[in-house]
């Protein structure tokens, strides 16, 4: 007889692992115990020597589908003589990193008892158990048991609490586990009458706008097909053009209105359960305003049983499933809340009355050339931890940027980002983002030794970063989204860094977001940028793009082809502003060139949403195959400078001559590949690098992203990008954690 004590580490806790251990110890006729504590697992078997290799060499095989071993190990103790093997009530011992699940779609077994008449949680909204439910989204502390839930509050029924004591049921120690006796109930607030889920899905065939709480937050929904209620929705939300995600009852559903490939399917039907962007058919049958313009939609499936349950009231509809919100404000998530603020939005609320402890919005990606592309790691996704390539030595907390909000917690080799927190603007996202801040470290039980933020003075979340009276790390915008990338891949070696987007506080103190770095995570030098133009107006050229496009054609010393489109008085102010450099501050923006060319090309003057115009110009530039390139010029100097002013004069010639507008936008992209191909190629010459990471906002094109990657790749580089965090701000505090651990080490 032998026994060892046993360590696991990882994703192991609320996922059925206990269960797990126990079977598979009683199959090889084991004794001892296993127990969670508040960072692992630990296990302590004793029996015949072959059967515990055989234990331990199966124990990481066929772990539970939630499930995420990250480390395994084991050292020998004395036997005690033991006779059973038995389950152990967790321990706060705190013994190395913390791993939680992410909220995660119902599985297949809950859909079939859900299904079943004969089953006791027959068409029970909130049935879940250790394979998937809310996690994040409704804890407290840890370890994660139900009393540090916001479930404590229901107390099991006997029928649950023989289930959840069941080593052998699927249910054991599901901490949300409930049913219709024990668990939460649904409330519907509107003038229909009847049960709540179809007293609420008649509003909805009535044509009313509905507010439904999920798992992390209220949406607001309505018929997809409906136009004239999309278009209420639209005003009442005060959200004029950003596309509207929608929720489809299964794959056939989603194949009637888009085009889907077979990463595409897998990203729908994964226990994340993400907003998915798809190509639309041409005759999809949901209404113009739902995305207009736009030949995608942001698609996803049912991952509640509340969502499968409206479905069957309602039939094979589509649902608009939008953020519960006003324009850009952060989602409601609290009953009171969500209805002061919704109340002259939404005409109904289907509520209920399991409170959401964290907000947490839908994730959204996309495919592009065969790979994920994330745009918001969201829910079903956080906190899952990113493997980083080296140590963090020492608790790290990276506070992110201003738009698109994240932050990350690291250790050892784990990087714990959080969910999406919103553009810090807005109060109660600031609010939220300190909340949730102070939860993540109290949840992984990390205390932070260091602090890093952008080098930005003005961040809400620099100023945090500086309230907190720690140690502090400032970190260069761009370096930050080269480091998200090499550390999304896994990269430690030197690297050509192309980092293209809107907004990033340069050294210098201008507006960078056309950057090429040379560099690792210790050190970057600016090799190469955009030329500078002026920004007429500061921020206002953000949301007027033709400021943008004058400024362009301004330096360019080109025909204002903007006259008799803007009013005259307009273009006279902000040509002095240009002249005279007055609230006009200077940027290299890669972002703030695509807005440029999209008001030369008259797609849009003023924009509704962050990134419209670039999108638009996207989407125009698809339609046309490719076409050829203008011309630029690449200056020498402490650090290439490539000047766009040839491009602007011959872009401006093509509006004159009329030009279809597609064709203009397709040279632009080209343009930019050849660019990017020609400086990255000199910055080979000059330093023997061919490791090229893409990252920033910019490379949320994936016509873009696309051929830079299959031009860099002939031309023998080696090409990364991102696939596990957003390249736009949502990662950026993925790449400052990175800087700053190896900073510290």
């Amino acid at each position: 007889m032998e026994r060892r004590a046993i360590t696991i580490v990882g994703i192991v806790q609320g996922v059925g692992f206990r269960p797990y251990v126990y079977r598979l110890a009683s199959q090889f006729a084991l004794y001892g115990f296993v127990k969670n504590n508040s960072g692992d697992v630990e296990i302590e078997v004793e029996g015949d020597l072959q059967n515990l290799d055989r234990f331990c060499a199966e124990l990481p095989r066929d772990p539970p589908p939630l499930a995420r071993i990250e480390r395994l190990s084991w050292t020998p103790r004395p036997p005690r003589g033991e006779l059973d093997f038995r389950i152990e009530g967790s321990e706060s011992v705190k013994s190395g990193p913390i791993f939680f699940s992410p909220d995660v779609a119902t599985c297949d077994d809950c859909l079939r008892e859900m299904n079943d008449p004969l089953d006791r949680r027959y068409l029970y909204p909130f049935l879940n158990c250790t394979n998937c439910g809310p996690r994040l989204t409704i804890i407290k502390g840890a370890p994660y048991d139900r009393a540090r839930t916001t479930m404590a509050d229901f107390p099991m029924c006997a029928a649950c609490r023989a289930e959840y004591e069941d080593p052998a049921n699927r249910r054991f120690h599901a901490q949300p586990i409930a049913c219709r006796v024990c668990g939460p109930q649904l409330e519907f607030r509107g003038d229909a009458s009847g049960e709540p889920l179809r007293a609420f899905a008649d509003s909805l065939q009535a044509g009313k706008i509905g507010a439904l709480k999920g798992l992390g937050g209220y949406h607001l929904l309505c018929l997809a097909n409906a136009d004239s209620t999309v278009r209420e929705l639209r005003r009442r939300k005060e959200r004029d053009a950003k596309p509207f995600a929608l929720m489809v009852r299964d794959l056939a559903s989603a194949d009637l209105l888009c085009e889907i490939d077979t990463l595409e399917r897998e990203l729908l039907t994964s226990p994340g359960r993400p907003v998915v962007l798809l190509r639309r058919r041409p005759d999809s049958d949901v209404a113009a305003d739902v995305a207009p313009g736009n030949p995608m939609l942001g698609v996803m499936l049912p991952y509640t049983p509340l969502h499968h349950l409206l479905f069957r009231e309602l039939g094979n509809v589509p649902l608009v499933m939008t953020s519960g919100n006003r324009s850009d404000e952060p989602i409601a998530y609290d009953d009171a809340d969500a209805i002061k603020r919704l109340a002259d939005i939404a005409d109904v609320f289907l509520m209920h009355d399991r409170p959401i402890h964290i907000r947490c919005d839908d994730s959204v990606t996309r495919v592009v050339d065969g790979f994920e592309l994330p745009l918001r790691r969201s829910r079903g996704y956080a906190p899952q931890p990113l493997r980083l390539p080296f140590s963090v030595p020492v608790p790290i907390l990276a506070v992110g940027s201003q738009l698109k909000a994240t932050f990350a917690l690291g250790i050892d080799l784990h990087a714990f980002l959080s969910h999406h927190l919103g553009d810090l603007d807005h109060y109660e996202a600031l609010r939220a983002f300190q909340h949730d801040i102070t939860l993540y470290e109290t949840l992984f039980a990390l205390d932070p030794v260091l602090l890093a933020c952008d080098l930005h003075p003005n961040y809400a979340s620099s100023r945090y970063a500086r309230e907190r009276g720690k140690p502090l790390l400032t970190i260069q915008h761009h370096h930050a989204h080269m480091a998200s990338c090499m550390a999304d891949n896994g990269l430690k070696e030197f690297v050509i860094g192309v980092s293209f987007d809107g907004t990033g506080y340069g050294t210098d103190g201008a507006v960078w977001g056309g950057e090429f770095l040379i560099g690792d995570y210790r050190q970057f030098q600016r090799a190469a940028h955009f030329v500078y133009v002026g920004m007429p107006g500061a921020d206002q050229a953000i949301r007027e793009p033709w400021r943008m496009a004058l400024a362009h054609l301004h330096h360019a010393e080109a025909p204002n082809v903007l006259e008799g489109r803007i009013p005259s008085q307009a273009l006279r102010i902000a040509t002095t502003m240009l002249e005279r450099e007055l609230n006009t501050p200077k940027t290299s923006s890669a972002g703030r060139l695509f807005d440029a060319v999209s008001a030369l090309l008259g797609l849009r003057d003023q924009v509704d949403y962050e990134g419209q115009a670039a999108i638009e110009l996207e989407w125009l530039a698809t339609r046309t195959p490719r076409c050829g390139s203008y011309d630029y010029n690449v200056e020498s100097g402490e650090a290439l400078v490539i000047d766009t002013r040839p491009m602007i004069r011959e872009i401006a010639r093509e509006v004159v001559r009329k030009t279809p507008v597609a064709v203009v936008a397709r040279r632009f992209h080209s343009t930019l590949v050849e660019i990017i191909a020609d400086v990255c190629g000199r910055l080979r010459n000059s330093t023997e690098l061919d490791r090229v990471v893409l990252s920033g906002g910019v490379f949320l094109n994936a016509l873009l992203t696309r051929e830079v990657c299959e031009r860099l790749k002939n031309d023998g580089f080696d090409v990364y990008r991102h696939r596990q965090v957003p390249p736009g701000d949502g990662g950026l505090s993925l790449g400052q954690l990175a800087i700053a651990a190896h900073q510290m080490s």
